[in-house]
């Protein structure tokens, strides 16, 4: 599923942008709630499925890489990325986030925005890898 798809949001999960008082969030959501199954995916960074790096150097295609790496995880959970309540993006520098934020917004529509934190951080495990997200998922149970 991509931002463009017009298919529904799943009714499982609750969005909140900017709770009363609370400054509004540009890019993501304060709060999201639901019922379900929990699913935490781990850290992924731009690697492929033979563990090399991809897009050494280049911010948005470690981004697309690690959201198609995202999104690979969450499938084999029975997650997709409507699932999404939580990202948190580990960045080798806050410039990054933009190429984050562009490779999320194609899988993941305005309207849908999960939670999200963004910590710039030293290094990452190798040191050509730019960016890292983990992802938090509640997919709906089976009636």
């Amino acid at each position: 599923m991509t931002a463009s798809d017009p298919s529904p949001a799943r009714s499982h999960l609750t969005r909140i942008a900017a709770p009363e008082g609370v400054s509004p969030g540009v890019n993501y959501s304060h709060v999201v709630w639901g019922t379900g199954r929990f699913v935490a995916v781990s850290g992924q960074c731009a690697l492929d499925e033979k563990g090399e790096v991809v897009g050494v150097g280049d911010a948005a295609a470690q981004s697309r890489q690690v959201f198609e790496n995202l999104r690979r995880c969450l499938a084999a959970a029975g997650a997709a990325f409507d699932d999404v309540v939580k990202l948190t993006y580990f960045v080798t520098d806050v410039t990054h986030l933009p190429a984050l934020r562009a490779a999320r917004d194609e899988v993941i529509a305005p309207d849908r925005l999960p939670a999200s934190s963004a910590v710039q951080v030293s290094a990452l495990f190798h040191p050509e890898l730019l960016v890292e997200v983990e992802a938090f998922a509640i997919v709906p149970q089976p009636c």
